[in-house]
């Protein structure tokens, strides 16, 4: 993966959580967070 294709999906990801923190709240970002852990602890199974 290159460095402007790095970029893009991080800002993607950024505009992301700053939309849904000001739309909807905090609490979503802890259903997201828990379950982005539970995809890395079962990504990290398949390894």
């Amino acid at each position: 993966m290159n460095t402007p294709i790095t970029l893009v999906l991080a800002a993607l990801l950024t505009i992301g959580l700053v939309v849904d923190t000001f739309y909807f709240g905090t609490e979503h970002l802890i259903f997201l967070t828990k379950k982005f852990m539970d995809l890395i602890e079962w990504v990290a199974f398949w390894r």
